[in-house]
């Protein structure tokens, strides 16, 4: 037996970073000058400010480290990463959940520091997703797009909560409270008008059929004040300023998005896939998909896979993993919208539902579009073609007649093998079964 001091090493130098808010501890790893079987580490601590970054920069190149890893640490690491990467270092990001501290370890910044550089020195940490410079800018118009049409939205049911403090049940005649119609009998209420006849003669299009409906629904104006008014001014006044800030975003993220309108069709070209769906998912993603291995590495990342913590059997339901919480939304969104189309996806979704439920059914979904949408961006060019609402029957019936005419050529004392024909030059293989 040869006993072997020095273990095998994935990097030669490293640098460990424990990021704070104002301070960070940095612990760099090195070869020894007197025996190469141990190593050398130092830790400092530094600023988070440029010209602390910088002198944390100029430390690196001096003892020729070329690698650093740091923790994703709320947003405090994106200024000491981007500010390294600019200065021409490999910059990793680790995810907390690799490289947790062990129990009985000192919690501290700069023992965590030395930790993170021992990790990585093995290999043992995996770099996180980092958008590249120019979808960082884009991400942030369309990341606060969505925040915006989030808060909309808690806008819009206060109004409605209002209203039905005020024995005003318009919500329950009309299907969008702030189409024409409504916003016009909303107007009126704050100008004073109560008549409910008046107020219900403002219906436009097709509201105008449900007038008798309409105006005993507004029978309980009566109960709405001049501070029910004051109320319901400002939070349209504050509706109307968020269509006007969505919209002046919108433009933005469009110039912005000019170079990469292929990436944006081939998404578009999903079923219940619009355009802002499109632009806030190759936001997130980039249209770079060799960032990610396979379609189910991008699903995994956006949180679309099962939660798998424990080897074994699972005990009870399982749980989706968490991701990332913008491509959630927006496959949450899509596959509602495509559950309603006469598509495969459709079809899966309905078949899903009625055995695991709606949600397990979105997250399957949503598991499907993500591999679709790897698949599209990775071919210059392509475009989404639907199965038809008809492919699992047609699927099943094939299987059914396969195994039919196979177990009668059994019978007949043959041993069949089948193989799929190569397909002929100009046309397009036979799609592979779907999940």
């Amino acid at each position: 037996m040869q006993e072997v001091r020095d273990e095998p090493l994935y990097r030669d130098r490293v640098c460990g970073i424990d990021i704070g808010k104002a301070a960070m501890a940095a612990t760099i790893r090195v070869a020894s000058d007197r025996d190469p079987s141990r190593r050398m580490s130092e830790t400092r601590m530094f600023g988070t400010t440029k010209r602390e970054v910088l002198a944390l920069a100029d430390w690196l190149r001096c003892w020729q480290v070329p690698a650093v890893v740091m923790e994703a640490t709320s947003d405090y690491w994106k200024p000491v990463f981007y500010r390294l990467e600019a200065e021409g270092l490999e910059c990793v990001l680790a995810d907390a959940r690799q490289v947790k501290n062990l129990p009985g370890r000192p919690k501290r910044d700069s023992s965590d520091s030395r930790w993170l550089a021992a990790c990585f020195e093995r290999g043992a940490v995996t770099s996180c997703f980092v958008a590249t410079p120019e979808f960082r800018l884009i991400r942030e118009h369309t990341r606060y797009r969505r925040g915006l049409t989030d808060d909309r939205t808690r806008e819009k049911n206060r109004v409605e909560k209002l209203l039905e403090s005020a024995a005003l049940k318009l919500s329950s005649v009309l299907s969008d409270m702030h189409g024409v119609t409504g916003r016009d009998i909303m107007r009126a209420l704050i100008a004073g008008e109560r008549d409910v006849r008046v107020l219900a003669q403002l219906a436009r299009g097709r509201a105008r059929r449900k007038l008798t409906d309409l105006a005993q629904a507004l029978e309980g104006a009566e109960f709405f004040t001049g501070h029910h008014a004051a109320l319901l001014a400002a939070m349209l006044d504050r509706i109307e300023q968020m269509d006007a800030q969505i919209a002046a975003l919108t433009v933005v993220i469009e110039e912005l998005l000019a170079p990469w309108e292929e990436p944006l069709a081939q998404a578009e070209s999903m079923p219940g896939w619009g355009r802002v769906a499109a632009q806030d998912a190759l936001a997130e993603t980039g249209p770079d998909m060799t960032r990610f291995p396979t379609g189910g590495h991008l699903a995994s990342w956006a949180g679309r896979t099962p939660l798998d913590h424990q080897s074994g059997q699972r005990k009870g339901p399982g749980k989706r993993r968490h991701g990332n919480k913008y491509l959630g939304a927006i496959t949450g969104e899509t596959a509602a919208a495509v559950a309603r189309t006469q598509t495969r996806e459709g079809a899966r979704y309905r078949k899903l539902a009625r055995s695991r439920g709606k949600l397990k059914a979105c997250v399957a979904l949503g598991n499907t579009q993500m591999r679709v949408y790897h698949k599209l961006l990775s071919t210059p060019g392509l475009r989404y073609q639907d199965l038809g609402p008809d492919y699992y029957e047609r699927r099943r019936d094939h299987h059914r007649q396969v195994s039919r005419l196979v177990g009668q050529l059994g019978q007949l004392g043959y041993e069949v093998t089948l193989c799929r024909p190569a397909p002929t030059p100009g046309t397009q293989p036979d799609p592979a079964p779907a999940a």
